[in-house]
């Protein structure tokens, strides 16, 4: 583990809109945050809203402009960095009164912050006003405006009744929209390679490294194995385009879309990047150097580096000092705890009491996403209340405005939407013709039925918070909170949160939490049965796969038990704790009968 500067957490993206300002609420207490920039509607609205707020110029940007979405990105991502830059100073100007700004970001701190450390020495008794402001100046870490773009979200547009080039497609777009921003931070890519995209990054000179290795926009690759960062960490590089953090995040335990491994589970996954972090960084320097030669870019004098950062299902700041130090890890993404903290995200009063009030059982992974992704849902959230009621006036689905997620064409030549109210009364009058059996047919019209807009109702507790209309879309809220969200019951300040990742404080009153692996390997047996149960005729494929999936499952469970082998007595709760679920979750899953026979 590399020293830590100031904080060792990180806050993930999450949905649309519960982090689209998080950075000028915590980007100033040195706190490292994610922003979607999949909604440009949205970012255009926090845009106008603070402009009036702030009393600055506000031009919008309409879609008669033909690059309209990069534009609305670009603006609102540097209104960000404005506001925060602005915050940042105002913090560090504070010590010359004496005012508390200063005081209270050092308390945020963990102790073990080398920032928290030197200060203290160094000005804990001393008066020099003008030498603790210069110190502060030039080592105050100010945190990171990153964003977060979903790179399978890349849809088609037209411009004036006319297709207009790959460049302007969503995902192309909202890079563009941050490559021409001021921020020097990163983009993380998520949700699987895209090719075409990928090599969009060549066109700007932001993503390239100096003679000394600095990247003004750096590249955050999120990954859920250790192959599948080495072939994109290859395909990059061979584009000259370096990967400056991979970040590791649990295929199940996390919240939003889901994308299941064949079994593997985090800490093998963490273990094999620990092992091999100098290799992978060793493979992928020589390929990135002889790129940019052939490109005629600059050559860093020295190998680049890499960080190797972790999410997913942290709950506890034993979990955290333990993942920290065991997988010798840079950060830790705590996400959905979050959600309880209106001081860093925006969640509406009406969705913080459904989270507070919300177990195991209120939290799901659903069929709700048109991606026909599995997603981590909140089975009592606003936006889905009255689907039935929707479906009886057969209104079933949403009308489909933003367009995000179009991707079907089971029933129509251009893609749509299969949460939109279009594609679902086509679904629902085929699957009346198939003559199904009673039981199947409510079954399919069940999964129809989960699917919902996103688009919208990942954005609304954004417009709820900061007083923006609703009228078009309407205030039903969707939110995609992950299972470790069950155990964290009540409305909390930002402080309290940052103090439970320390250890200062315990935010957690349940005594039944279970170890974050333990929890991951039971979604992960919950998965395996489900799926076995889902193949009436199996083929030889698929039980192939179900059978390699367990036995994944199995392997994983033998690491753990060695890995508690190794925890010292500092760690003996959770050794305890993890040595006695292993045992029992070793029993079901081998008692999971895999049909061999077709």
């Amino acid at each position: 583990m590399s020293k830590i500067l100031g904080h060792s957490f990180h806050i993930p993206v999450m949905g649309t809109g519960f982090t689209v300002d998080t950075p000028v609420k915590v980007a100033h207490l040195g706190i490292s945050s994610v922003v979607s920039i999949v909604d440009d509607v949205l970012v255009e609205k926090m845009r106008e809203m603070y402009c009036k707020k702030l009393s600055l110029p506000f031009k919008p940007i309409t879609e008669k402009t033909k690059d309209f979405r990069a534009e609305r990105i670009t603006s609102y991502l540097n209104l960000l960095d404005n506001l925060v830059k602005e915050k940042f100073e105002n913090l560090k100007e504070s010590i010359q009164d004496k005012g508390k700004e200063i005081e209270e970001y050092l308390e945020l701190l963990p102790d073990f912050s080398e920032v928290k450390k030197e200060f203290k020495e160094k000005f804990a008794d001393n008066p020099y006003v003008k030498e603790a402001k210069e110190w502060l100046s030039n080592n105050l870490p100010l945190g990171s405006i990153d964003v977060n773009i979903m790179t399978k979200l890349d849809k088609g547009n037209q411009y004036e009744g006319e297709d207009l080039p790959v460049e302007f497609n969503d995902a192309h777009a909202a890079l563009r929209g941050f490559a021409m921003s001021n921020l020097e931070s990163s983009m993380v890519l998520s949700a699987g390679m895209n090719p075409r995209l990928y090599g969009y990054l060549e066109q700007f000179d932001d993503f390239y490294p100096d003679e000394n290795g600095y990247i003004k926009k750096k590249i955050v690759l999120k990954v859920s194995d250790y192959r599948s960062a080495l072939i994109q960490g290859r395909f990059l590089a061979k584009k000259g385009i370096w990967i400056s953090e991979y970040r590791i995040e649990s295929g199940l335990n996390c919240g939003g879309h889901a994308f299941a491994t064949d079994g593997f589970l985090m800490g093998p996954i963490l273990q094999e990047f620990k092992e091999k972090r100098d290799e992978l960084r060793d493979s992928l320097n020589p390929i990135l150097l002889d790129s940019l030669k052939e490109k005629g870019k600059i050559v860093p004098s020295e190998p680049l580096s890499i960080k190797v950062t972790a999410q997913g299902g942290v709950g506890t700041a034993e979990e955290h000092e333990f993942l920290m130090q065991q997988y010798n890890l840079d950060s830790i993404g705590w996400g959905s705890p979050f959600l309880m903290v209106p001081e860093a995200c925006d969640v509406d009063e009406k969705t913080l009491s459904l989270l507070e009030k919300a177990d195991e059982e209120d939290l799901s992974l659903s069929h709700a996403s048109p991606l026909g992704v599995r997603f981590n849902n909140l089975n009592s959230n606003t936006r889905d209340a009255d689907v039935w009621d929707r479906l009886k006036q057969n209104k079933p689905g949403s009308p489909c405005t933003k367009r995000y997620m179009i991707a079907n064409t089971e029933f129509t030549k251009e893609p749509i939407c299969t949460a939109s109210r279009q594609y679902q009364k086509l679904k629902l009058a085929h699957l009346r013709e198939q003559n199904l059996p009673k039981e199947e047919l409510e079954k399919e019209i069940n999964l129809l039925l989960q699917k919902t807009c996103l688009c919208k109702g990942l954005s609304t507790a954004s417009y709820l918070v900061n007083d923006i209309d609703t009228k078009k879309d309407g205030d039903g809220v969707s939110i995609c909170p992950g299972p470790n969200l069950a155990y964290f019951t009540k409305k909390v300040k930002l402080k309290e949160m940052i103090d439970h990742i320390y250890n200062r404080t315990n935010l957690i009153e349940r005594k039944d939490r279970p170890h974050m692996f333990i929890k991951e390997l039971n979604l992960y047996y919950d998965y395996l049965k489900e799926q076995v149960s889902d193949i009436k005729n199996p083929i030889p494929k698929q039980i192939k796969s179900l059978e390699g999936f367990k036995k994944n499952l199995l392997s994983g469970v033998d690491y753990y038990k060695g890995l508690s082998q190794k925890f010292s007595d500092k760690y003996q709760d959770m050794k305890n704790q993890v040595s006695q679920d292993l045992e029992k979750l070793e029993t079901e899953i081998k008692s999971v009968l895999i049909k061999t026979e077709s």
